[in-house]
C-alpha cells in the first residue's frame, strides 16, 4: 500500500495569518515540517494541501522547490481539499498533518502509522484522546474511508475539520488511538502555531537544537522546557480550538 502524508497549509489563519513562512533557524515553518516528514520511514509521497487563492503561491513555491507534490483546493472545504491531495499522490493510505506542527517527531508519525497498518481498524489517531503534546497530532486512514466519510455529510463543520465525521461516529468507523508513554505524556504542553506566543517558544525550542541537531524529538524539547520552565510562560494563557 502506498502511504502519502497530506499537510493542510494556507496562509489566511484568522489567528496567525502567514504562519507556515515565519522563520526559525533559516527555515520556514513549512519546510522544518516537511523535512520531519520526509525522514519517517513508512511515507511514501508527501502533498500540500493548499488553497487555490494566490496569497497561497508562496506556499506552493516552496513545496516545489522542496520536490514535494502540491495540489490546491477548496479553502473552506478542507475534506475536499485533503481527499484531492491525496488522490493527486495516488495514496492508499492517508497520514494527515495539519501544518500547525512544525516540529512533529518523525518518530510519532511512524508509530501511528505502524498501529494502523497492525490493526483491522478504519481510523488511528494519537490525538482524539489527548496524551502527547499538542503539535504530535498524527491521524491515519485509509483514503477509501475519507472518501467514504464524504459521501455521508455536508455539515461545514465535518468540511472544516476532516476527520470530524469519523470521529463523531464511532458505530460507523473503528478505532484505535496511540496513548503517549509516561515520558511524552504533557497533554498540556502547547507545541502547535497557533498564536504569535506559539511562534516565540516554538522558533525558541528550534533556535536551540538547530543546526546540531536539526530532528531533535518530542522528549529532546519536553526535556528542554522542563529545564527551562520559564519558557512555557511564552504561551501558557492561549486557549485552544476545543479547550472550554
Amino acid at each position: 500500500m502506498s502511504v502519502g502524508a497530506t499537510i493542510e497549509a494556507r496562509m489566511s489563519s484568522s489567528r496567525l495569518p502567514g504562519k507556515p513562512l515565519f522563520e526559525a533557524a533559516g527555515r520556514s515553518m513549512l519546510e522544518h515540517l516537511v523535512s520531519r516528514l520526509a525522514a519517517v520511514p513508512s511515507i511514501d509521497n508527501i502533498v500540500l494541501a493548499t488553497t487555490s487563492n494566490p496569497a497561497d503561491d508562496p506556499l506552493a513555491a516552496i513545496a516545489e522547490s522542496l520536490k514535494i507534490a502540491v495540489f490546491r483546493g477548496s479553502e473552506h472545504n478542507v475534506l475536499s481539499r485533503v481527499i484531492g491531495a491525496a488522490s493527486s499522490i495516488q495514496a492508499d493510505v492517508l497520514v494527515e498533518i495539519t501544518g500547525d506542527c512544525p516540529i512533529i517527531d518523525p518518530d510519532i508519525v511512524e508509530q501511528t502509522i505502524q498501529m494502523f497498518m497492525a490493526h483491522e481498524v478504519d481510523y488511528v489517531s494519537n490525538c482524539h484522546v489527548r496524551s502527547f503534546p499538542d503539535g504530535m497530532d498524527v491521524q491515519v486512514m485509509r483514503l477509501d474511508t475519507l472518501k467514504r466519510s464524504a459521501a455521508m455529510t455536508n455539515d461545514a463543520l465535518d468540511l472544516e475539520h476532516v476527520t470530524l465525521h469519523i470521529r463523531n461516529n464511532p458505530q460507523l468507523f473503528s478505532r484505535v488511538n496511540l496513548v503517549a508513554p509516561p515520558n511524552l505524556w504533557w497533554p498540556d504542553l502547547g507545541l502547535t502555531l497557533d498564536e504569535r506566543s506559539d511562534y516565540e517558544l516554538i522558533s525558541t525550542v528550534i533556535d536551540y537544537f538547530e543546526p546540531k541537531n536539526r530532528m531533535f524529538s518530542c522528549l529532546d524539547a519536553i526535556n528542554y522546557l522542563k529545564e527551562n520552565p520559564c519558557l512555557l510562560d511564552l504561551n501558557k494563557d492561549i486557549l485552544r480550538k476545543g479547550d472550554s
